[in-house]
């Protein structure tokens, strides 16, 4: 059963396009070593806020991208842009 971490935080519009930048090189290089995760999904809610889904094919291999993360210089760089950050785990219970 695939997996998601999704991650809801906010980032102020003048640093938006730096932030997408370093976000899509983010996943890039997470995606070299950790080609579990199938797509990412970044949406912005209508208060302005995002969130931020990651799909995995497994927990597994959500896990071992989670224990690389001190591997990718990107991620600091990607959420020093971002403020109020929380993120969550789940289970793919139903995708029609």
């Amino acid at each position: 059963m695939s997996v998601v971490r999704t991650h809801a935080y906010s980032v102020a519009e003048s640093d938006l396009e730096e932030f997408l930048a370093r976000r899509a090189s983010l996943i890039a290089t997470v995606r070299e070593g950790h080609p579990g995760l199938t797509h990412a999904v970044l949406i912005q809610l209508a208060d302005g806020t995002y969130t931020d889904t990651w799909h995995w094919e497994s927990a597994e291999e959500l896990g071992a991208a989670l224990a690389a993360i001190p591997t990718f210089p990107e991620a600091p760089l990607t959420m020093a842009l971002t403020k109020d950050a929380t993120a969550q785990f789940g289970e793919v219970v139903d995708e029609r």
